[in-house]
């Protein structure tokens, strides 16, 4: 099986291939600075050298010939202004998931936010209140697309700790905080199972081995179709 994952640099997109790569998958990851193509190889993923702020679906179809699922992980933040979210946190989704549709790559996750809805309010700070609006919206439109198998997860509050393989995972968790490697984990497991679609999923830390948190909303989702 092979796996491309955009924002291939990121922790969480490393930590994530490394899981991958060591259960005998490719991986393939979209960076935008070739001088980052060390840290791939290393996690034994093959860099792909690409801005998705500013390339078409067609090119990116290109870097997705062969691959079996997508992941994307990439994420500017906050942008330069209230009102002005980066486009790696919207317009790269779609631009993604039509190269998916187009390379015949139907899995595709997305790696979101907690919080993000095309109608959040944060009148404390407009940077956050962008940020989780543009994401809201780049959620609802992959989930609305009918051509990919999508699942989006909106994990909470990073922590730095060294994950404890427990968590809580389903449509709504309440707030909480999630280790980056349990996050990997969860990422890992639903590239390779596709009957979590299409869904949206919170995910926090919890009482639940990783792999029996995913097949609950796998079986699920069998259930509600």
């Amino acid at each position: 099986m092979s796996v491309v994952i955009a924002g291939g640099h990121g922790r969480v997109a490393l930590l994530t291939t490394r899981l991958l790569t060591g259960r005998g998958l490719r991986v393939s990851g979209i960076i935008r600075r070739p001088e980052q193509g060390a840290d791939l190889r290393a996690a034994g993923a093959r860099p792909l050298v690409a801005d998705l702020a500013t390339a078409t679906p067609e090119q990116l179809a290109d870097l997705l010939t062969g691959a079996h699922a997508v992941l994307y992980a990439a994420g500017a933040g906050l942008g330069d202004a209230p009102g002005q979210a980066n486009p790696v946190d919207h317009d790269a989704v779609l631009a993604l998931a039509d190269a998916a549709h187009h390379a015949g790559t139907r899995r595709f996750v997305l790696l979101s936010a907690m919080g993000s809805d095309p109608a959040a309010h944060h009148p404390a700070d407009p940077l956050v209140e962008t940020f989780l609006r543009a994401k809201g919206r780049a959620d609802q439109a992959l989930l609305s697309h009918p051509d990919l198998d999508s699942t989006v997860v909106r994990p909470a509050w990073f922590r730095d700790g060294p994950g404890t393989g427990l968590v809580h995972l389903a449509a709504h968790t309440g707030p909480g905080e999630i280790d980056r490697p349990d996050a990997a984990a969860v990422l890992a497991h639903l590239l390779t199972d596709p009957a979590t679609t299409p869904r949206l999923l919170e995910l926090v830390s919890g009482p639940t081995p990783v792999h029996q948190a995913v097949a609950h909303v796998a079986a699920r989702s069998l259930t509600a179709h």
